[in-house]
């Protein structure tokens, strides 16, 4: 995103609608700090420039860049996996898709929120351990079209310095392997600069419970499920089997 400083008559209204703080008054006029900004578009969206200085500049469109938007606009469409957003299916979709069967877990590893964001080179870090460590990244997933080719787990060369608001990084694995799964990656969490929330998909029981909390507290590593996960029961799809 861009600020027109012809256009621009300084009057900060844009400035808290930024999720990243990137919008800063310098000289009389608003700037965006470019390397910072994820190219969101709030600040365009909100519509509350009177002059209407905000606007997106051609080479936002252009690779690597273009997948700052791709990851951080909901709006934006995403043509690897041709959808939008970061173009991962919901979680909590998952007992209408069955993207996750019985019998097997979903690990969700949500890189960046919100005032924070996060740099390809950080979830890199999570990308390079799971491959060396022999773990499944799911190629469906969005981030899977930026890595190298080898299995290294390291992303291409020019996405590694690009910023987004925030990406899901997934991988499958069976029941049998939870324990075994969440000791390997939680470690791998505790030194990246930005935050990370941990969801795991799966299926509720015939009888509407949850059997994987009683596992999760089993595992005696303070794992504490949030009491508000949000249920998309999917109208107007078929219920899976």
């Amino acid at each position: 995103m861009r600020i027109n400083p012809d256009k621009c008559i300084g009057c900060e209204k844009c400035i808290i609608y930024c999720p990243l703080n990137c919008i800063v008054k310098e000289d009389k006029k608003c700037k965006i700090d470019e390397d910072e900004c994820v190219d969101c578009g709030v600040c365009k969206r909100a519509n509350i420039c009177p002059t209407d200085a905000i606007f997106m500049p051609r080479e936002c469109f252009d690779y690597p860049r273009a997948v700052r938007m791709q990851f951080s606009d909901p709006c934006a469409y995403h043509p690897s996996m041709k959808s939008f957003g970061r173009g991962t299916e919901e979680a909590k979709t998952n007992d209408v898709t069955g993207k996750f069967k019985k019998g097997e877990y979903g690990l969700l590893l949500e890189f960046g929120r919100p005032c924070v964001g996060v740099r390809l080179s950080e979830i890199e870090k999570v990308t390079v351990a799971m491959r060396t460590k022999g773990l499944p990244i799911l190629e469906e997933n969005p981030l899977f079209g930026l890595l190298e080719e080898d299995d290294s787990g390291h992303f291409k060369k020019e996405y590694v310095n690009e910023k987004l608001l925030s990406a899901i990084l997934e991988t499958r694995f069976k029941e049998d392997e939870l324990e075994t799964i969440i000791r390997t990656i939680l470690p791998l969490l505790d030194n990246l600069s930005t935050v990370v929330s941990v969801g795991l998909v799966t299926r509720f029981a015939n009888d509407g419970s949850l059997p994987i909390i009683k596992k999760l507290e089993d595992l005696n590593m303070n794992i504490r499920v949030r009491p508000n996960a949000k249920i998309n029961v999917g109208l107007g799809r078929p219920l899976i089997d």
